[in-house]
């Protein structure tokens, strides 16, 4: 029963990131933005929301167990970022490996990606120097948190500084289907859009609730703690979103949509969620949130490696899918 439950939500969470995505292509469009600006920050904090949710709603109103609570906090926030810069990536590879080859070229906009890459490195860097800063020292610890929502803010004025250059250029946002609601005979505009995306998110909100009622249920019955399941079984679902959305815009050749939208909600969960655990959570170094914030900065230090010698290539990605492996391997054992 409890199967069918976390299933039904991921379903939900699918069919809203169809119709997010669809939305989110036509409002970027109608503001005459670049790919950039709709990937990085557009999708990236839309379909971040369940990510987003699912902590904050285990840490204020979750189950009656406030351990509980934490640890569905802390996994969902140290998941988001580990899930996205490793598995996600390497699926978003195999999307196209048939069609360009393992050693085919990934051509995103390089500025748009070190961008997002920097702020995140250096954000989740400090969210790792806070896993060993004591409870003794809140005004350290919230230094910190400070420090990388100020990193976010910065990052977003220099991302929509750097959109209107991008549009000349030829990378504004190109809309390829017609609006869903469109389709039901309504006029494609600003209204219109925001209802789409309104309906979206709301899909997604409810499916990250029911994922906490879910864990809560099946941690005890498979012999794991929360936190582990939440690192590995939240993300699966609340990730989805930008999974399905950067492979739906690689699979059209729109490169630099498909990682600004993962990038871009790095960036983001890298940032503000941390930031949250950092002042809200027992932030502590524990095998399997350690083992979670190295991994995930080695794979986005070999992505933005690998950008930065000029070719990028399909097979790279797959090193960030053997990192998500090698994760398990240790959180497992």
């Amino acid at each position: 029963m409890i199967a069918l439950e976390l299933f039904f939500f991921l379903i939900v969470i699918l069919i809203a990131a169809e119709i997010f995505v669809n939305a989110l292509e036509h409002l970027g469009e109608k503001l005459g933005i670049s790919e950039g600006v709709t990937g990085s920050i557009f999708a990236a904090v839309g379909t971040a929301m369940p990510e987003t949710i699912v902590p904050l709603l285990a840490i204020f109103a979750g189950t009656q167990n406030q351990r509980l609570n934490e640890e569905i906090g802390v996994g969902a926030i140290l998941g988001a970022p580990l899930m996205l810069s490793t598995l996600s990536l390497c699926l978003m590879a195999l999307a196209v490996w048939k069609k360009r080859g393992a050693q085919g070229h990934l051509t995103p906009e390089k500025t748009g990606l070190k961008r997002d890459l920097d702020f995140f490195l250096a954000s989740f860097t400090i969210a790792a120097v806070a896993l060993f800063v004591p409870h003794e020292s809140p005004a350290m610890r919230a230094m910190l948190a400070v420090v990388m929502v100020l990193i976010y803010f910065f990052y977003v004025m220099l991302t929509l500084k750097a959109s209107a250059a991008l549009v000349k250029d030829g990378h504004a946002t190109e809309a390829d289907d017609p609006m869903f609601l469109a389709r039901l005979g309504l006029p494609t505009n600003m209204g219109t859009i925001l209802l789409q995306l309104g309906v979206a998110l709301a899909m997604l909100v409810l499916g990250a609730k029911g994922f906490i009622h879910g864990i809560e249920q099946a941690a005890p019955l498979l012999g794991i703690s929360a936190l582990v399941l939440s690192l590995m079984i939240v993300p699966v679902a609340t990730e989805l979103p930008e999974k399905v959305n950067s492979i739906l815009w690689i699979r059209k050749h729109k490169d630099t949509l498909a990682f600004g939208n993962i990038t871009g909600a790095m960036v983001f969960q890298g940032t503000l969620l941390p930031a949250i655990g950092v002042l809200l959570t027992p932030w502590a170094p524990q095998k399997e949130v350690l083992a979670g914030v190295v991994i995930t900065l080695i794979a986005a230090s070999w992505l933005r490696f690998m950008m930065m010698r000029g070719q990028l290539r399909v097979w790279h990605l797959a090193i960030n899918g053997g990192l998500y492996a090698t994760y398990l391997g240790i959180a497992l054992t």
